[in-house]
């Protein structure tokens, strides 16, 4: 008997076709990945199971029988649950609160036996969580839990989690494993939606590979590899970057000068932070999150002030300089959230030409027509998937990130801040951002490559600064770089360092 079953589901928005004709099957007790690049049609797929899209036409079968799913009420009533990416929990509710939230149907409810059924609940199915903790106290990897378990408290057989590893730190991605591996065992049936290769070979059973709305096939785990899964998401056999050796300037243009910085809270962020950025050269910022990359970004992007130290940018000292004042200098800004770094209701175009206006303003009149031939240039040339009319909100992230990027390099920057430029992006994309931050280098531009993703730092990087708890802990040629050595000096492994 299979868990579920979905038939020839297609789905249009508009012109856009979704799911094209889509079949899709999930075994009683498996973890089934759901593969493909962003805006593949893996998210729209299981909303339709989940009952917050209705297909167009197609059927779609749980435990063999056909069903009609008009709502997530009806999707749970018939053992199906989904975890979203953006969490639905409310902050100030304690997590048992969340967990009963709309489930009481309209009873009033003894906090103390709410507390008491989800803490059963919770050693039941091997999901650890706080009853009655605050959900605004919470870490994101612990909300996730909270989310987890509101879906099994409502006896679902099935549970769909939507690239679930997505806000997670590596740490958090293998106790979120763990505790999907405990609930298959239980029985529970698990659809993984996910771009990431290395976790769908890790976590599922089988993997169903989505591309452009339709269904290039499914596999089982153990007869397929990354190589081949990669071929079946973007249509191609090889992917990836090679960064050839190229001479750097000998002279610095960025540096950056005993920094020192407070995060949000006031507390130390930064400490003493020094580091050049020579022409030609990508420096990579390797770190655990939450160590003071965000504070640096911000600093060099004119988004936070130091409380002291200086930048110097070609000999001048942009020190405390707001975000246009950093821009006008010749720096390209690539921010760690991309959400952040555009404005959802402008369309396109008006984001492409939002951090440079004075370029498309006569008289204090906007240049309508510049705007959209500008644009039109920029989404050809960056091969980006959208209209210049269209609202920036209902591209994909991978999209979004290249209307960022093709807003940054237009300017033809000489010195790249790029934070996080690649998280959250599918192997394609991914790929294309790296590519183009390659470029730049080869025509002389500093790039500052800031990321969490070892394997980024290591293919793209001529040096690399590893920080540690607010301080650069050490610097090394890429090329005497390893994972290994990398790691230790991450967690700040005081006998590594002094090697350095």
């Amino acid at each position: 008997m299979l868990a579920v079953q979905m038939v020839e589901i297609t789905k249009h928005f508009g012109p856009l076709v979704a799911n094209n004709k889509i079949n899709f099957e999930l075994k009683k007790g498996e973890v089934h990945a759901l593969l493909g690049e962003n805006g593949a049609g893996k998210t729209t797929l299981m909303r339709i199971l989940y009952g917050l899209y209705h297909p167009d036409s197609g059927e779609i079968f749980i435990k063999d029988k056909k069903v009609s799913i008009l709502s997530p009420r009806d999707a749970i009533d018939k053992g199906v649950g989904m975890v979203s990416q953006h969490f639905t929990l409310v902050a100030p509710l304690s997590v048992a609160e969340n967990i009963v939230l709309g489930f009481n149907k309209g009873m009033t409810l003894d906090p103390k036996d709410v507390k008491n059924k989800v803490g059963q609940a919770s050693r039941k199915f091997g999901v650890e969580v706080n009853p009655g903790a605050l959900v605004r106290h919470l870490s994101v990897g612990e909300r996730q839990r909270v989310e987890i378990l509101k879906a099994l408290y409502r006896d679902i057989d099935v549970l769909i989690m939507d690239e679930p590893t997505a806000v997670l730190v590596p740490q958090e991605v293998d106790v979120l494993f763990e505790t999907l591996e405990k609930l298959q065992k239980e029985g529970l049936s698990i659809i993984f939606i996910s771009h990431k290769l290395n976790e769908v070979m890790k976590i599922s059973d089988r993997i169903t590979v989505l591309r452009d709305g339709k269904c290039i096939g499914t596999v089982d785990k153990v007869q397929t590899s990354e190589r081949e899964l990669a071929r079946m998401m973007v249509g191609r056999e090889t992917f990836g970057v090679k960064r050839r050796e190229e001479k750097c300037g000998d002279k610095p243009l960025l540096r950056v000068e005993n920094v020192t910085a407070l995060d949000k809270k006031g507390l130390s962020a930064l400490k003493e932070i020094s580091l050049e950025v020579c022409h030609g050269e990508i420096l990579g910022i390797a770190g655990v999150s939450g160590n003071g990359q965000t504070e640096l970004a911000n600093i060099l992007s004119g988004m936070l002030k130091p409380t002291s130290g200086k930048v110097i940018f070609d000999d001048r000292d942009i020190t405390g300089y707001d975000p246009l004042a950093i821009s006008k200098t010749g720096i390209g800004r690539i921010p760690e959230d991309r959400h952040a770094g555009i404005i959802h209701e402008m369309t396109v175009a008006e984001n492409l030409a939002l951090e440079n206006l004075n370029e498309y303003t006569h008289n204090g009149m906007l240049n309508r027509k510049k705007i959209r031939e500008h644009a039109e240039q920029m989404i050809k040339e960056y091969q980006i998937k959208a209209n210049p009319t269209d609202q920036t909100r209902k591209l994909s992230g991978g999209n979004i990130q290249k209307v960022i990027l093709a807003r940054a390099l237009s300017t033809q920057p000489r010195l790249v801040i790029a934070a996080q430029p690649t998280r959250g992006l599918d192997v394609g994309a991914t790929e294309y951002v790296r590519n183009k931050l390659l470029e730049q280098r080869k025509q002389g531009v500093a790039v500052l490559l800031i990321s969490e993703d070892l394997d980024e730092i290591l293919s793209l990087s001529d040096r690399i600064a590893v920080i540690y708890e607010g301080r650069i802990v050490g610097i090394l040629p890429a090329n005497k770089a390893t994972e290994e050595l990398l790691g230790l000096l991450m967690c700040g492994a005081k006998e590594m360092i002094s090697e350095i």
